[in-house]
């Protein structure tokens, strides 16, 4: 890829990632973000001439988009989808699951180190702010959750997570960098709410942990509730079984 070309996703996060992971990574955010209208055709010349690359890697980043369904591929070329705010709030949803799920089961685990790795993670979202750095906010901010859904040790979860991560990871970002923007004061709220997760983890308090997630997850309060209720009656009726 060309050292010239401007590119709006921090190169840092994938330094080590194929040709192919980095295009799709940048083209994501680019459609995300709006700066490649729904509807635009993307074709492989005209994006190896841009990116200065052979049209394999690009043909390696528009497969990865197609499975994300951010784009549609057609004989003509590639066709922008994008997002809806439909596609958002699933997205949201299948998180929100994905969280419920993984605190149910922190409940039964030894937190000392998790809450010791959470913090340290934390400090590093304080000192970003320091710093005005939305990027370095935003990867430990996704670096936090991350690190809560990985410490139940559960493959199937993680395999939702990881395929839900590039997309998510890019509407925090630009969510993020918008903050920094206009209206910075808010950085100070999203680093509280974190400290409620810790609480709630450190200690193993269900009604902390249905704070943390209300004040995460905008306008889903009667969401968390339903979850948090399936997931209770889920494992009582497993304990019956045992």
């Amino acid at each position: 890829m060309s050292v010239n070309q401007k590119y709006i996703y921090p190169e840092k996060w994938i330094a080590n990632a194929s040709t192919g992971v980095r295009l799709a990574s940048e083209l994501r955010i680019r459609i995300i973000a709006g700066l490649i209208e729904r509807g635009s055709v993307l074709s492989e010349n005209k994006l190896a001439a841009e990116f200065e690359v052979s049209r394999s890697p690009i043909r390696e980043a528009l497969k990865i988009l197609a499975s994300e369904n951010i784009i549609r591929l057609e004989r003509m070329g590639a066709v922008v989808v994008g997002l809806t705010e439909k596609d958002i709030k699933e997205l949201y949803d299948v998180r929100l699951m994905i969280e419920t799920f993984v605190y149910e089961r922190i409940l039964k685990l030894d937190t000392t180190n998790l809450v010791k790795e959470l913090s340290k993670i934390r400090e590093m979202m304080e000192v970003a702010i320091k710093y005005k750095d939305a990027d370095e906010f935003s990867y430990q901010d996704v670096l936090f959750h991350e690190t809560i859904v990985r410490s139940i040790n559960h493959s199937y979860i993680l395999l939702i997570w990881n395929n839900a991560k590039p997309v998510m990871e890019s509407l925090i970002l630009l969510s993020m960098r918008m903050r920094m923007e206009e209206k910075f004061e808010d950085y100070s709220r999203v680093l509280n709410n974190h400290d409620v997760y810790i609480e709630a983890i450190q200690s193993k308090d269900r009604d902390i942990m249905i704070k943390a997630l209300h004040q995460n997850f905008e306008d889903v309060q009667e969401k968390v509730e339903d979850l948090w209720m399936s997931q209770q009656m889920l494992t009582k009726e497993k304990e019956q079984n045992l």
